[in-house]
């Protein structure tokens, strides 16, 4: 294709009536106070979407329009245009026509764009339109940082020789040490971690290397493989930024801290523990610009949505999320007091760590190491007047007793319990030691989670379901499991092969009605457990993961995955 003609934006949107003289006129003015370019004006003004310039754009250069959300790229080409260049020009490679490697661009008239890239990639170009905002977060998905850690990782090898090194003063804040190796190297792996949306990294010494791996969406996948003699100065410069003592090597450790990733705060907990060949490092991410879910967000079923909410607003008992390690429930429970949080309200929550903030709660983080224990803090917390107190976790006896006489005592209290299902939880609390009476009196309503993948919308395709698949959920579905279509993701570059982005939520709920509180009075297990079935009529976290199924949201394997972790 020729070189591109340059084409006056405004001019082109007012001829396809997309643009009235008076926005454009507006938009002219703002270009000339701010210096920022036409086209983000007009859509930041909501004057004209990204999609419609991009489309008229097209029409008038007689080119292609690729929407990105609905392109499957190829990774080996798009890495023939190196990613300093893609972000540069705002182009990317998208496919071969004709001989021809196509380049998508946000905007196909920047004639230096077209000039650079053909003189980097020699080879014919042919151009297309494509919308920044899809171009950004297919870079981003595409131009793997994998090469770059490893290289960073043999850096670090070549500079510690093969003589061992004590890092301690080496890795201390000394003048340069931003640009020392391991610095470099852990940066780039907090901003792969983050692009990746990883919410754990694993650091883990093997006997004959590194392995670095990203939990993302509830699964470890391996990152990149090191040289194992790095292993001890990614672990000391971990514990200087964390403030742990770099000397003890024996024994596990805890500790945080707060890093800017792309000018993203982010908090950081961080685990030590020896192991056989070194300390293994795991980290949880906790981003404070992803933003708080609000309850509607949460994909919970409308019943357990509304009976959830009118709970949580009475003025005084108990609410408990429960589930294991990762399955949201904190993330509920501040959804909660999101809504909650009032002017009217006095709000206190007592956790380890404080994972989000919210603006006009009161916030205490436990601290072992000084006595500021769960126990502590919410003794003290009580006597604060509180209407609203949430305790991280439920961990001992003491803790939730007290919870539980405030709960009775005039304060709602929510708070997270480790057990598998909403039936097991009052059981629970009653092995724990805590008085029958407490347990009947304050316990309001269980929750119980989990978090099951969602199918990649690029590469979604039907699916037939295997025999063991059909007859799992024949269980739920009886005679009408042949009556649904199915899906499950092919893999692709949108979603880094796996088929699945994002996750999302599975419930079920126990209310406590006169009838389960007198059965616990009675010191009736088997009885409870049959009351408490026969009152939520089947509606359990197994049906919630089928309803996402049969929605095509998530696959029977992950549904079948997620399940095996609460059934017998």
């Amino acid at each position: 294709m020729a070189r591109p003609e340059k084409i006056r934006l405004g001019d082109l949107l007012i001829q396809q009536g997309l643009l009235t003289d008076e926005q454009l006129k507006f938009a002219l003015d703002e270009q000339k106070r701010s210096g920022r370019k036409l086209g983000r004006i007009v859509v930041e003004s909501s004057f004209v979407t990204e999609e419609a310039i991009s489309k008229a754009l097209a029409k008038q250069l007689r080119i292609d329009f690729i929407d990105l959300k609905h392109f499957n790229p190829r990774p080996e080409l798009i890495r023939l245009l190196p990613e300093a260049q893609a972000r540069r020009f705002r182009a990317i490679a998208l496919d071969e026509v004709d001989g021809k490697l196509r380049i998508g661009f946000v905007d196909p008239t920047d004639m230096q764009a077209y000039d650079e890239i053909a003189r980097v990639i020699r080879r014919d170009i042919d151009l297309a339109v494509v919308t920044e905002s899809q171009l950004l977060a297919l870079i981003d998905r595409v131009y793997r940082r994998t090469e770059e850690i490893s290289g960073l990782a043999k850096e670090l090898t070549a500079e510690m020789g093969d003589v061992p090194v004590e890092f301690g003063d080496l890795l201390g804040m000394s003048t340069g040490a931003e640009e020392a190796p391991v610095v470099k190297l852990l940066q780039t792996v907090f901003e792969e971690a983050l692009r990746l949306r990883a919410s754990d990294i694993h650091i883990e010494p093997q006997e004959k290397s590194l392995r670095i791996r990203f939990r993302i969406d509830g699964v470890l996948h391996v990152q990149t493989e090191a040289d194992a003699k790095i292993a001890t100065a990614m672990a000391l410069r971990l514990k200087l930024m964390s403030g742990l003592d770099i000397s003890e090597k024996r024994l596990p450790q805890d500790g945080r801290f707060a890093i800017k990733v792309r000018n993203s705060p982010v908090d950081v907990r961080i685990s030590t523990m020896p192991t056989q060949y070194g300390e293994s490092v795991v980290m949880r991410l906790l981003s404070q610009s992803t933003g708080l879910l609000g309850l509607d967000r949460l994909n919970m079923p409308p019943r357990i949505l509304e009976r959830l909410r009118n709970c949580v607003r009475r003025p005084s008992g108990m609410v408990l999320v429960t589930g294991p390690t990762g399955s949201g429930k904190t993330t509920t429970l501040y959804a909660s007091l999101s809504e909650l949080n009032t002017t009217e309200k006095k709000i206190i929550t007592v956790e380890d760590p404080v994972e989000y903030r919210l603006p006009g709660i009161n916030q205490v983080q436990v601290h072992e190491k000084i006595d500021l224990s769960f126990e502590r803090v919410l003794r003290s917390a009580l006597r604060q007047d509180p209407d609203i107190v949430l305790v991280g976790e439920m961990r001992d006896q003491m803790t939730a007793e007290i919870g539980m006489r405030a709960a009775i005592t005039g304060h709602m209290v929510l708070s997270t319990l480790h057990t598998n299902d909403v039936i097991s939880t009052p059981i629970r609390l009653l092995d724990m030691g805590v008085p029958r009476y407490m347990v009947a009196l304050s316990l309001q309503m269980v929750l119980a989670q989990r978090l099951v993948r969602v199918i990649c919308e690029n590469c979604a395709e039907p699916h037939t379901p295997a025999p063991h698949e059909h007859e799992w959920l024949h269980y739920e579905l009886g005679d009408k499991v042949d009556t649904y279509s199915y899906k499950q993701g092919r893999g692709c570059a949108h979603c880094g092969t796996t088929g699945y982005t994002g996750r999302t939520g599975v419930y079920e709920m126990l209310e406590m009605t006169n009838e389960l509180v007198e059965s616990i009075n009675r010191d009736d297990t088997g009885d409870f457990v049959q009351t408490a079935r026969k009152q939520m009529a089947g509606e359990t976290l197994r049906r919630d993961a089928v309803r996402l199924v049969v929605q095509g949201r998530t696959t029977i394997d992950e549904a079948m995955r997620i399940s095996n972790q609460f059934e017998d």
